[in-house]
């Protein structure tokens, strides 16, 4: 049988979440289903619809049953990947190619911390190798936040960013998220308050991390032809990446601040006639801030080096030149490992966004991931 190779046109006609909030006592299958089925209403689609489904660290074909999607030709599990980007890029992927005609992408957080699950007797999915862990935890290197700190460290000292650089971003982003009634921190921010609050692993602070939370997303791929009859005026999938550059040990990377991103970045570009200038809005993975700062230059959306600068100017802000994470970025609507930049760039594009909608936005890059592993998608919106 030969390999269907059809290029097909992807649209996005769907996007949903579940009700995302703190220590919500839902169950992952809870949010997983609320997500589904507001993607699907989204659409204006029944599960009846779905032939594929494409998950990050859970499982796809029992989520497929749960949800009584009866007639699935492709279904995906990633773990160690790039987090959202990547069902999203491979569902994507299988409709352009025909493996399937209409596909559900979906990733569940739930607070609990990996610590806990680990004293039930539970392990890590997609954790890091012991051969990588051997030279990490016998010297106290058990978060992500440590080594975050010194990713932060190295690109202060190889950039024109500084700290204060940092606060200036956080508190753009906040100002997003206050026009987001949606976002779970929705509280004023000044410059001196974020610089009085505590290091996690110095230069990080506290709000340069996102925030923990109950989370379930879904976004539904299809193709140009089926998007025409659908609810929602279709956003296309343009050009999208996934690329790796290293395995899972974050820490011994040769470069620390030129990463997965430059990679993916490059793929990005090659695969379209849009340029970075084109650009709308730009949704950036914000696990930590300098992740943020990372892809802006990646995507060569600034120079090398110019992150902060460019965020001091006001350029990422409400008004600015490039509005960036306009929902807030999961350091306010809470840790969606992804989903919410792609989500909020489909808003953008059908101009959904109310206050903090972009005039005129018609194109949005959105992005997730960094050091070993990156993914970045361009949707338009014609």
């Amino acid at each position: 049988m030969a390999i269907t190779t059809k290029n097909r046109r992807v649209a996005i006609v769907g996007v949903g979440y579940s009700n995302v909030g703190r220590n919500t006592g839902l169950t992952e299958r809870h949010h997983a289903a609320q997500a589904a089925n507001a993607a699907l209403a989204d659409a204006g689609l029944t599960a009846k619809d779905i032939d594929g489904v494409g998950s990050w660290g859970g499982d796809a074909v029992d989520f497929g049953y749960m949800m009584g999607f009866q007639d699935l030709r492709w279904e995906l599990n990633v773990g160690v990947s790039p987090a959202f980007i990547a069902p999203a890029y491979h569902a994507a992927q299988a409709v352009a190619a025909g493996h399937a005609d209409c596909v559900m992408a979906f990733r569940i957080m739930m607070q609990q911390p990996s610590s806990a699950k680990l004293a039930a007797g539970g392990a890590m999915l997609g954790a890091p190798s012991m051969s990588d862990t051997v030279f990490q935890y016998p010297y106290g290197n058990f978060s992500p936040t440590q080594w975050a700190g010194l990713l932060m460290n190295r690109y202060l000292h190889e950039s024109d960013s500084t700290e204060e650089h940092f606060a200036k971003f956080a508190v753009s982003q906040r100002n997003w998220a206050l026009l987001n009634d949606n976002a779970l921190q929705r509280t004023p921010l000044t410059e001196e308050q974020f610089l009085s609050t505590p290091y996690i692993t110095k230069p990080l602070r506290i709000l340069d991390c996102d925030y923990p939370c109950d989370s379930g997303s879904a976004v539904i791929f299809t193709t140009e032809e089926r998007a025409r009859d659908l609810r929602q005026p279709a956003v296309f999938v343009d050009s999208s990446s996934l690329c790796s550059i290293h395995d899972m040990n974050f820490e011994a990377l040769p470069d620390m601040v030129r990463t997965a991103p430059v990679k993916a970045s490059k793929e990005l570009w090659a695969r379209t006639d849009l340029k970075p200038s084109d650009v709308s809005t730009a949704h950036l993975y914000d696990g930590f801030s300098v992740i943020t700062f990372q892809w802006l230059e990646a995507l060569g959306l600034v120079p090398q080096g110019q992150a902060g600068p460019f965020v001091a100017e006001g350029n990422t802000s409400l008004g600015g030149s490039l509005p960036v994470n306009t929902d807030g970025g999961a350091i306010n609507v809470g840790r969606r490992h992804g989903a919410n930049f792609c989500i909020e760039a489909v808003k953008q594009l059908r101009g959904e966004c109310g206050e903090r909608q972009v005039a005129g936005a018609d194109v949005s890059v959105w992005a997730n991931a960094v050091g070993p592993f990156a993914g970045a998608m361009l949707l338009t919106k014609s």
